[in-house]
């Protein structure tokens, strides 16, 4: 009896072994994550896109006739004044009218100014029947839709009128320059402001025509910023947001301040072919930035982070650590213990590299980062930092 015993207690201590190896075999490794902590301090908020630098005041010179011009000597760099002289030109003459085109539009002339002087007295008659009819008006008895239409009346009048002053200008301008006059006449151009050559755009000597661009001006000490952002980025930016301006060649972020957001939007094709609408956003230089800046010249790109919610004292944490709930909210897990607990916590703001926490974890607490699929709430963790 005492043998059948012993022999069942080996039994019984071989299966414990096995079942305890079998454990062993099977229980799951602690799975290697990242971890990072809860941290208190500064934070940003805001739109970031590339942007160029401009001259404040840029001057494009362009030919004041259509004629010869003179080699321009000067080059992108040099300094000029107000006044000094850029190049000079011969005026070419256009070909001469025959006499029957001329007499043509001599008549022509003279109808436009009979419509002209038609188109003022229809003007000076509508303006009294607006007076008389914003004087019935006063008194009560004329109904406001008259009193409205008066006023149309008197627009599309002085609309008319307008029109005609044009006609009578275009036609008269037609015949000065066909007569010849400014054959051989030499012009000079000089520059509007004063200030640095930022480019020559026509160099050599040759026959342009009039408006063709010469060389651009401006005075490279005052530079500004200039980023295009999407509509629906520009509304949340207003006058006097901080800017940090980056990737402009120079060690730290110079510092900046919207000056202006422009009211008016325009369509741009991006690089995928998507329409966009994008508004400019002009940015000054703040001055202790301005030593830096002044090493930037006119078309250089750079990045701008706009600003818009700052704080010195936010509880953040890295938004790599946040995953989606199966309600949808904003989870994290925290290291306690050796294992993963799933917390549900409450953001904020939101920039690149943190997230605002409002409720849910404390700074100091540890949470993974990317945790993957390979974790849940209760897994073992061992951290590999």
């Amino acid at each position: 009896m005492a043998d059948l015993v012993k022999r069942w207690r080996w039994a019984l201590m071989i299966a414990g072994l096995l079942l305890a190896a079998l454990a062993f075999a099977f229980w799951p490794d602690a799975v290697a994550v990242d971890t990072a902590a809860v941290s208190r301090g500064a934070m940003a908020e805001g739109v970031t896109d590339d942007g160029v630098t401009r001259a404040e005041d840029l001057y494009v010179v362009s030919a004041p006739v259509t004629g010869t011009l003179s080699r321009i000597e000067l080059e992108a760099g040099d300094t000029v004044t107000r006044g000094a002289l850029i190049t000079t030109m011969t005026g070419r003459p256009a070909a001469l009218l025959d006499p029957r085109t001329r007499d043509q539009l001599q008549a022509a002339l003279q109808a436009a100014r009979a419509a002209e002087a038609g188109a003022r007295a229809t003007t000076a008659q509508a303006r009294r029947d607006l007076a008389r009819a914003q004087e019935v008006a006063r008194q009560g008895f004329l109904p406001r839709a008259q009193l409205e239409a008066a006023r149309t009346r008197l627009a599309i009048a002085q609309a008319g009128a307008t029109q005609a002053s044009a006609e009578v200008a275009r036609i008269a301008a037609g015949l000065a320059e066909s007569s010849g006059a400014a054959a051989g006449q030499r012009v000079t151009v000089r520059a509007p402001a004063s200030g640095s050559v930022l480019s020559v755009i026509t160099e050599s000597e040759g026959i342009i025509v009039e408006g063709t661009p010469l060389v651009t001006i401006g005075d490279p000490a005052r530079i500004e910023v200039v980023v295009d952002l999407l509509s629906r980025e520009a509304v949340q930016v207003k006058p006097g947001n901080r800017v940090e301006i980056t990737q402009w060649g120079g060690p730290q972020p110079l510092i900046g301040v919207v000056k202006r957001v422009e009211p008016f939007g325009r369509l741009k094709i991006s690089a995928l072919g998507i329409e966009e609408q994008r508004v400019n956003v002009i940015i000054g230089f703040e001055p202790q930035s301005l030593p830096a800046a002044a090493r930037l010249g006119h078309g250089y790109q750079i990045d701008a982070t706009i600003l818009h919610w700052r704080t010195d004292d936010a509880v953040r944490l890295p938004i790599g650590a946040l995953f989606r709930g199966s309600d949808g909210g904003w989870r994290v897990f925290v290291a306690e213990g050796g294992r993963a607990r799933e917390r549900k916590v409450r953001i904020g703001h939101l920039n690149d590299e943190f997230a605002e926490v409002l409720d849910g974890v404390a700074a100091g607490d540890a949470v993974l980062i990317n945790p993957g699929n390979t974790v849940a709430d209760g897994t073992r963790i061992t951290p590999r930092n």
